[in-house]
């Protein structure tokens, strides 16, 4: 028989582009759905094929139908088939190195599925390009599930491809595999391909690639086939060995297995039990055969193509195939043969599998806590959950189970729900731990998982419970460091004090170092905001001295660590600390953890704050531009700094992906307070202002972060010429810098405070008053290290120094800013330096800016100018009327300017609105013969 595929031209063609395209540096996924025997695997199969020959690696796992029983199944048995090269830059990962054979799991040491989650990711991103195929994901376990969304949604620049498989007729209505493929589908990541049955004229070719077959057979097989390869090749083997050819597709399976020896049938029967690929030995042993007559037996049965070769072992070729000889089995014969494979099998997880459909509930049991406890070594909560709920279901038929379980009942039932909060499911862990009897143990995780729901007066009552009902100094300490962290952000907030001074003597004395460093990095946030940024650094470093056990703790405290020192303007610090807590993350395959993730947005933004935007723009690299999610475009906008700064044409990209999800109010913070200086860059205040109005409305009176929105938006009314809005703008951003970080006042960093004294300089730029000693506070405020705002400061206070006659002072700030834009290639704060520099006549002021005419820079090569209040000789006229006014003279229309200088027409007729007042006349004409006597034009 050729292996040709026959066809498929179109469908291949689309998963090669996917492959190419990851070969190119865009990973890509590609779903891969289609009825029972329509050829997924086959197309699979040769689209590995062309991968290899473009030098993929390639790995390749299957899932079988065991339920939740094995998790992370196509992962272990890609790793186990891979290529030498792969498994050996797996083993140097921990968490996949558990998967391959004879490795010993290791204790966890807190968040154990991302761990594996990010070493995969590491893995991938070592050995790319890689192709990663998971077949039959229709029975995949949830833990692999959620293993193909995070690398669908996590895998954006690497050169790395994930194909997976599954049948359309298994996805019931109620299929959990329905609504992944739901929302996997709806990212621009994922590419869906769907077989139909072949067309007529195909399934001939497709028939006369198998072997000589006469017009009538032909014709036979192709009306039967139903377009359908798999039921194609079974109706020409049975008709090529004269069987009657059946109805059913069924039936017709088991016709070609009823023709085997007796023995070929018991061998097969059995292999149709052990579900996924049995090992030869195995299979003998359940078959019960004498060796010879056994390797008879599978030498007949794999010559007539039922099963095949892989490895030391055998599977069916087709599942379809197992699932008729399993059907076809009797209750009692099925009932032994389970009990065979569950007396010879190591595996809990399989054991499990086989104990129950062989009816053996006291072996259920057993095995199935003991699949939960490897099942949550190996980072697969979920699974771990359901094993723990299979034996809690099976409790109170079975004599003795606590002694085979180890453990009591609540014991049991205790771990299922902080496996099921492990999942993600805090709903039922919260659902689980109220049924349980009220240990402070209990009322402790229940606190915790309250306070992640955001239920705090409950978690506060439960917390306060835990602390009353403590056995033992280490439940004590825990239960305090929770109580503390649920008030934090209360009403009640100011027992934090007593609270964890309380429980960190008793963590100390008890060695509860979880406890310990919980305690330290609450009361490290508390002190913190209410100014005590001193004792801050102290319990933060007291907490990242040592580990605690707990890598999300250890984590959690090198951030807060870094972030202290971020805030507190000490930028070498926070970068030395950052950079320690990065390495950490990425070691331990953490790197997309919520504090791995958290780290590297630091990291972003002390480069971008201490001027080093290159070194952020890598980083930047990272984070996705295709997002499909709020986390995602939360992150994808912190590239926006950059991006924006420079002028970059990835911009409007990236604010294109983010505008779906501007209805999240943080994601909608970051992105669209950078569109609005964008938009300022690009002459259009008008914009600007919306962005920043759409965003303020939706914060709340004294949040912090209105005082950088409130200088955007005043930068864009003085570029309006409008006051209209500016005494709001400065009332809410003068309330946010009272407020403080606990919106009761208190310490508020350098960035904060030189946020706030821009707004005030703003503020009276609107009013067309340029105030040098202001501008120049804020230059000096800036100055502790925010390299880029320090340069635009020293623009405005460039243009103060020349409005107040200081001409010799305010070149010296030019130059100093122009320097520092060059330096970080800041198109836009060059054009607009370029600018003023030209209009007000520096040195070398009329020597073209190094990114004039650039995609920051606006208006066919003018750039942005600047916007300086009135000075002696210009009218009271802003920059930007100035300029409106010169081509108001040129006799250009509102609509000539507007496209000249690429603003709203709208923005334009304000412009000229201005001009005519402040020149106190009432025509355009006027306005430019005004202009010519007071010598306002060039």
């Amino acid at each position: 028989m050729k292996d040709l595929l026959v066809g498929r031209a179109a469908e291949l063609a689309r998963l090669v582009r996917v492959t190419r395209s990851a070969a190119d540096g865009t990973a890509g996924v590609a779903l891969v759905g289609g009825d029972a025997g329509i050829g997924k695997t086959r197309l699979v199969t040769e689209l590995v094929a062309e991968a290899r020959e473009c030098g993929f690696h390639v790995l390749a796992g299957q899932c079988a139908e065991l339920g939740d029983a094995l998790p992370y199944l196509p992962l272990a048995d890609a790793l186990r088939g891979a290529e030498p090269k792969v498994r050996e830059a797996a083993a140097a990962h921990p968490m996949l190195g558990q998967l391959l054979p004879g490795t010993e799991s290791a204790q966890p040491a807190g968040l154990t599925q991302q761990r594996l989650f990010g070493s995969l990711l590491g893995l991938l991103a070592d050995v790319q390009p890689v192709l990663f195929v998971i077949e039959d994901l229709h029975w995949a376990d949830r833990s692999t599930r959620d293993l193909l969304v995070f690398l669908s949604r996590m895998v954006q620049t690497e050169r790395v491809c994930v194909v997976g498989t599954y049948r359309t007729d298994d996805l019931h209505r109620r299929h959990p595999l329905r609504s992944v493929l739901a929302e996997l589908k709806r990212l621009p990541t994922v590419t869906h391909v769907e077989l139909g049955p072949l067309s007529e004229g195909d399934m001939s070719d497709y028939v006369a690639t198998m072997g000589e077959v006469g017009a009538r057979e032909l014709g036979l097989i192709v009306s039967r086939a139903d377009g359908n390869p798999f039921y194609a090749e079974e109706l020409f083997a049975a008709m090529a060995e004269g069987d009657e050819l059946p109805d059913e597709l069924a039936s017709l399976l088991m016709s070609r297995v009823e023709v085997l020896s007796e023995a070929g049938q018991r061998v097969l029967r059995a292999a149709a039990v052990a579900v996924r690929r049995v090992e030869d030995e195995l299979l003998r042993e359940v078959s019960g055969l004498p060796l010879a007559e056994f390797e008879e037996a599978v030498r007949e049965i794999v010559s007539r193509g039922l099963l095949r070769v892989d490895g030391y072992g055998y599977t069916f070729r087709h599942a379809l195939l197992q699932e008729a000889v399993y059907t076809d089995l009797l209750p009692g014969e099925r009932t032994r043969l389970h009990a065979a494979f569950a007396r010879l099998l190591s595996s809990p997880a399989e054991l499990a599998h086989h104990h129950l459909a062989g009816h053996d509930l006291t072996g259920a049991l057993a095995a199935s806590v003991e699949a939960g406890r490897q099942a949550a070594l190996l980072g697969a909560p979920a699974e771990a959950h359901e094993h723990y709920e299979r034996a809690l279901g099976l409790w109170e038929r079975v004599d003795g189970a606590a002694g085979l379980a180890g453990e009591s009942r609540e014991g049991l039932a205790f771990r299922s729900a902080v496996m099921a909060a492990g999942a993600g499911d805090n709903h039922r862990a919260i659902t689980q731990l109220r049924a349980l009897p009220p240990t402070s143990e209990v009322l402790e995780r229940l606190a915790y998982y309250l306070y992640e729901a955001d239920d705090q007066p409950a978690s506060i009552a439960a917390a306060e419970r835990a602390v009353e009902t403590a056995r033992d100094r280490p439940e004590l300490a825990r239960a305090l460091a929770t109580q503390a962290r649920a008030l934090l952000w209360s009403p009640r907030h100011r027992e934090i004090e007593g609270l964890t001074a309380r429980a960190l003597d008793v963590a100390r004395a008890s060695g509860a170092r979880d406890a310990e460093v919980g305690a330290l990095l609450t009361l490290a946030t508390y002190v913190e905001h209410r100014g005590d940024v001193g004792r801050a650094h102290k319990l933060v470093n007291i907490a990242a001295a040592e580990g605690s056990g707990d890598l999300a703790m250890d984590l959690r405290a090198r951030f807060h660590h870094a972030r202290i020192h971020y805030e507190g303007g000490l930028l070498d610090h926070a970068a030395e600390v950052a950079d320690e807590g990065i390495r950490m993350a990425f070691e331990t395959g953490l790197k997309w953890s919520t504090f791995g993730t958290d780290l590297r947005f630091l990291r972003f933004l002390i480069h971008y704050v201490a001027g080093e935007w290159d070194q952020a723009e890598t980083v930047a690299g990272g984070f996705p531009a295709r997002v499909g999610t709020v986390p995602e475009a939360i992150l994808s906008s912190y590239a926006l700094f950059v991006e924006v700064g420079r002028g970059l044409p990835a911009v409007e990209s990236r604010l294109g992906w983010l505008r779906p999800f501007w209805s999240d109010e943080l994601a909608a913070y970051m992105s669209r307070a950078l569109a609005a200086e964008h938009a300022l860059w690009n002459g259009d205040p008008q914009a600007a202002l919306d962005h920043v109005h759409a965003v303020m409305d939706r914060l709340v009176e004294g949040e912090s972060g209105t005082i950088r929105l409130a200088a955007v938006g005043l930068w864009a009314l003085a570029e309006l010429g409008s006051t209209g809005g500016a005494d709001e703008l400065r009332r809410r951003a003068r309330n946010a810098v009272e407020a403080g970080p606990t919106g009761e006042g208190g310490h508020l960093g350098p960035e904060g405070r030189a946020w706030g004294l821009r707004v005030e300089a703003e503020w009276h730029r609107v009013h067309g008053r340029l105030d040098v000693e202001l501008w120049r506070q804020v230059v000096e405020t800036f100055d502790y290290g925010f390299v880029y705002e320090t340069a635009r400061a020293r623009w405005r206070l460039a243009e103060a120094l020349l409005a107040a006659g200081d001409r010799e002072a305010a070149q010296v700030e030019w130059d100093l800013a122009r320097e520092t834009a060059g330096k970080l290639r800041a198109a836009p704060l060059e054009n607009a330096l370029h600018e003023f520099g030209r209009r007000a006549r520096f040195g070398d002021g009329g020597r073209r800016a190094r990114f004039g005419g650039g995609s920051g820079g606006g208006g066919g090569g003018r750039g942005v100018r600047s916007g300086s209040g009135s000075g002696a000789g210009d009218g009271g006229l802003t920059a930007r009327e100035s300029e409106v006014l010169s081509l108001v003279a040129e006799g250009l229309t509102n609509r000539e300017i507007a496209e000249r200088l690429f603003i709203a027409q709208k923005t334009v007729s304000v412009h000229v609105s201005n001009i005519l007042a402040k020149l106190e006349v009432s025509t355009r004409t006027q306005a430019a013969a005004a202009a010519r006597r007071r010598g306002l034009l060039d």
